[in-house]
């Protein structure tokens, strides 16, 4: 009956459906049967491939079709190697990738090109060990001979080129280094593999999949279009109390987010007093979040942190240490085999935990999941110690290391949780449990089925994570019903919360699904359940917008519940990023009015905070990425989700949210592997997608009239002065009768004559007066007709415009933007959409090419920061920016002398007397007893 389905599908034309049936019934034969048989064999190869991604349920299976698919797709006549590397990336068959890329090196320049963008393609889905064995199978660049090396070090007198530079450097170094290592090519080494004219191109190659190239361009755009507000950073900063450390340190996090990758950290500068005031682990936090704003700075992070890393005969604060090795990883995470060594080091040399605590999570970000037994084994010692904090890091920092592998190393950790007595390590290692199974599905099972019947309540937590990680994105029906069981089931509100809020991972794949499945887990009694959905919807629809998501969690803003509204503030964000400023624009009207309102619970305004600096992550150019360009999960954003919920128990893995930041931006590259000015068209308005307006400082201050206090003896002397008043008004009254009766004849003859000679002339003025009204409006109706009809041809918002690329391409302006008909450049790859980093193809290269205006923003950065001070004040006003930025304000007075600051909060002495603020007589006492003297004391007059 199946078979009989499935000709009757393919008699009618419906390929689609007959691919259907192939996959329910697991019919590999009939499967290839209906692509032979189809019209148009690349439509249903690719449906096929979408079907298979999405809804084929069984790992091992859903491995057997790509496998097949690839074959068909190197059978057709014109086949496409984006899509084959894509699916043998996914197989993790690295071997058959290179061999792919090194036969499109050796072949038409269309097919240089078409590597590149596959290149490009593979560092986009950020699977650090998969891309590093693609180099690996690569033919070797041939050394330059010792020779030309000691001669271009004798005479080097430029400082190498920065990690951000141009292409233009890249190009003019590669091929200045070709005639050289030509003539030596046959004796070096793997040189015989290369011919001269390869090395140009290998090394373009190699520079994409080692990320310097996509980082590069990705720096030079968030800088050169940051539009990050500093005056909604002032407002927050004016409206929390410093002394609040928890307000404090999500200030600082929400300014790293909406600067993170931009390298500008103008507000730290600005700011450097009431920065200082972090303390301990706030201070590691403030110092890690110099990684987030420097993100990307391969070259350079090591001496951007320099004034706060451990050295040898100095021993600084170990939270500023600790936080810099922190940093460190945040700056090259997925990217760090350069720090790796470094961070090792760092973790060996030190006994404190504190950095040793920082050391591990840096260390897990710069390896993430390379699997390095080496640095395992060195972790693994820290764990051992026993050491609540460090074992903490140590935990995450192994899961981090081994991510996504579900090595047998697992059951090593599971077993040191079972033997240590401190719930932070336990907690640790239960995350680092739940990154070792990412994406590894039944593999899982086990481990899941074994951490869910632990009598610790951690380990059941625990248990959740795995099983959501396991199975993210599948919408995996066993999986769900398990959370469901555990949500409604186990006694603990940890795991209850955990379970809710994994349901966000296992249906990221159907966004839409989420709000309809915790609905009324959204009404529980409970309010860790009430957290737990609110956070899986945040997490499953970030960056969609969808309304049901956001109908939902606008409902669970007014909790009752302090960290109920927490976790809604935060959802909401990261389900509103990038959206229209007409649907995000109430939303931050009641942040700010939750974070102004002195009344409002510290968890509440904390959640505000944060939420408003996920509103405008890097600069409002990036957003919430869990999906690539081609469509699979990115590995590193779903973990850095993972390990931000652990904010919950530790403020410093907020952090990690900075890992799921991807650019919402269209960089077009020709062959030279540098940015044209390339003209598009957006089908929309341009109001649509526009960056919000800045908030103006009017616009911030809501000003309130309060009523005026009137006290009981100053109504009583007003009703006293009113009856004077009428006394008075009646005697001048009467007298004025009396005067009148001797002129009473005299007015009856003369006012009818003078009201008689006066009605002609009022008369003619009236007429007059008529007239000129009557002009006057005729002219007003003409003008302001005119006027309006001028007015309505500005405002009139044109249906299309015209963009320029690079340019910022949100999400939902994706499918609105296109290439002109007659554009010069075209995607290589075919039906590319408008997004990310493209290669293109030019039509007319004999026309000359107009490049995007260049700058590096990494050689902003190159400058190594200056004097010591304190974390937070060292981590803001030492760092150079590039030479486009403006001139930044000097860095503040020293606290000290202006100490009265503090007390009027005013600028200065003469501006207080200026603003009135002695005018009241106890202000006055206050000076003169305690102003005056103390100023005497600091030789202040």
């Amino acid at each position: 009956m199946v078979e009989r389905m499935l000709n009757r599908c393919c008699e009618h034309a419906q390929f689609e459906q007959a691919v259907g049936v192939a996959l329910e019934g697991r019919r590999l034969d009939k499967l290839e049967e209906v692509v032979s048989r189809s019209n148009d064999q690349a439509a249903t190869l690719s449906y096929a491939l979408r079907v298979c991604q999405q809804l084929v349920v069984n790992r091992d299976f859903r491995q057997q079709v790509l496998r097949m698919l690839i074959r068909l797709y190197e059978d057709t006549f014109e086949p496409q190697y984006v899509v084959i590397c894509q699916c043998l990336m996914f197989l993790d068959d690295a071997p058959e990738v290179a061999k792919i890329l090194t036969k499109l090196i050796n072949g038409s320049g269309d097919d240089v090109l078409l590597a590149y963008q596959i290149a490009f393609d593979l560092v986009d889905n950020e699977l650090q060990s998969f891309i590093t064995k693609v180099q690996e199978q690569l033919p070797k660049i041939p050394e330059p001979p010792p020779a030309a090396v000691s001669g271009a070090a004798d005479g080097a007198a430029a400082p190498p080129a920065a990690d951000g530079d141009t292409a233009t450097a890249m190009d003019t170094d590669a091929a200045a280094a070709a005639p050289a290592t030509a003539a030596d090519a046959i004796g070096a080494p793997g040189a015989s593999e290369v011919a001269p004219e390869l090395v140009d191109k290998l090394t373009k190659l190699q520079d994409i999949l080692s990320g310097k190239t996509p980082i590069a361009l990705t720096l030079e755009f968030l800088y050169h279009h940051n539009k990050a507000d500093l005056q909604i950073l002032k407002n927050i900063k004016g409206a929390v109390d410093a002394r609040v450390s928890v307000s404090h340190s999500a200030t600082i996090l929400a300014n790293a987010l909406m600067h993170a990758g931009t390298s500008i950290d103008a507000f730290l500068r600005e700011n450097l007093e009431w920065l200082s005031r972090a303390t301990n682990w706030a201070k590691f936090s403030a110092t890690a979040g110099l990684g987030v704003i420097h993100r990307g700075q391969l070259q350079q992070g090591k001496a951007l942190m320099a004034p706060y890393l451990p050295r040898d005969g100095h021993t600084g604060s170990p939270y500023s240490e600790g936080g810099a090795l922190y940093a460190l990883g945040l700056i090259t995470a997925n990217h760090g085999a350069a720090m790796q060594q470094f961070l090792v080091e760092s973790l060996r040399n030190s006994s404190n935990p504190i950095i040793q605590h920082g050391a591990c999570l840096g260390l897990g970000l710069a390896a993430l999941g390379t699997n390095d037994d080496e640095i395992f084994e060195d972790m693994k010692n820290v764990l051992y110690t026993d050491d609540a904090v460090a074992g903490e890091a140590a935990g995450i920092g192994m899961g981090l290391l081994c991510c996504g592998t579900g090595s047998d190393k697992a059951q090593e950790m599971l077993a040191y949780a079972h033997d240590t007595q401190h719930e932070k390590i336990i907690r640790g290692l239960a995350m680092g449990l739940a990154l070792i199974s990412y994406g590894i599905e039944e593999a899982a099972d086990t481990l899941i089925e074994q951490m869910s019947r632990e009598q610790d309540p951690i380990l059941r937590y625990g248990a959740m994570y795995v099983l959501g990680l396991a199975y993210r994105g599948t919408g995996n029906n066993a999986a769900v019903q398990r959370l469901l069981h555990f949500a409604v089931t186990d006694v603990s509100d940890d795991v209850r919360r955990a379970a809710v809020l994994c349901l966000g991972f296992v249906l990221m794949g159907a966004p839409e699904q989420c709000p309809k499945i915790v609905l009324l887990l959204a009404e529980s009694f409970n309010p860790h359940m009430r957290y737990g959905a609110a956070m899986a919807v945040g997490l499953a629809c970030a960056g969609t917008g969808l309304r049901e998501a956001v109908s939902l969690l606008e409902g669970m803003l007014n909790d009752n519940t302090d960290f109920v509204r927490q976790g809604a503030s935060i959802a909401l964000a990261l389900v509103l990023g990038q959206q229209p400023e007409s649907v995000v624009e109430p939303f931050r009207k009641k942040l700010m009015k939750s974070i102004t309102n002195k009344h409002e619970e510290v968890m509440a305004r904390m959640g505000s905070i944060m939420a408003a600096g996920i509103l405008d992550t890097g600069g409002r150019n990036t957003n919430i990425g869990l999906r690539s360009g081609s469509g699979y999960f990115r590995r590193t954003s779903v973990v850095g989700l993972a390990v931000f919920t652990g904010y919950w128990y530790w403020y410093p893995l907020s952090y990690f949210l900075s890992l799921s930041l991807a650019p919402t931006a269209l960089i077009g590259l020709d062959k030279h592997l540098k940015p044209p000015k390339v003209q598009l068209a957006c089908n929309a308005r341009p109001s649509l997608f526009a960056y919000p307006p800045p908030v103006t400082t009017e616009a911030s201050k809501e000003v309130t009239k309060v009523e005026k206090a009137v006290l009981s003896t100053t109504a009583r002397a007003k009703e006293r002065q009113k009856k004077k008043d009428a006394e008075k008004q009646k005697q001048e009254a009467a007298a004025a009768g009396k005067d009148g009766k001797a002129d009473a004849g005299a007015m009856d003859v003369d006012q009818p004559k003078a009201e008689a000679d006066s009605k002609p002339a009022a008369a003619a003025d009236g007429a007059a007066s008529t007239a000129d009204a009557s002009k006057d409006a005729v002219g007003d109706k003409a003008a302001p007709s005119s006027d309006k009809d001028k007015p309505k041809e500005k405002e009139k918002e044109p249906s299309s415009f015209t963009m320029t690329a690079p340019c910022r391409v949100v999400p939902h302006q994706v499918k609105h933007v296109s290439f002109p008909p007659n554009s010069r450049w075209v995607p290589v790859k075919r039906g590319a959409a408008p997004w990310g980093i493209l290669v293109l193809k030019d039509l007319r290269p004999d026309e000359p090419v107009e490049y995007a205006g260049s700058g590096a923003a990494t050689t902003a950065a190159a400058a190594t920061p200056g004097a010591a001070g304190d974390a937070a004040g060292r981590a803001a006003g030492q760092q150079q920016q590039p030479k486009q930025q403006e001139q930044e304000p000097a860095p503040p007075a020293p606290f000290g002398k202006f100490w009265w600051q503090l007390v009027f909060g005013v600028g200065n002495f003469s501006q207080c007397i200026l603003q009135g603020c002695f005018d009241s007589r106890w202000t006055r006492v206050l000076l003169v007893l305690i102003v005056i003297p103390q100023c005497c004391c600091h030789n202040v007059f």
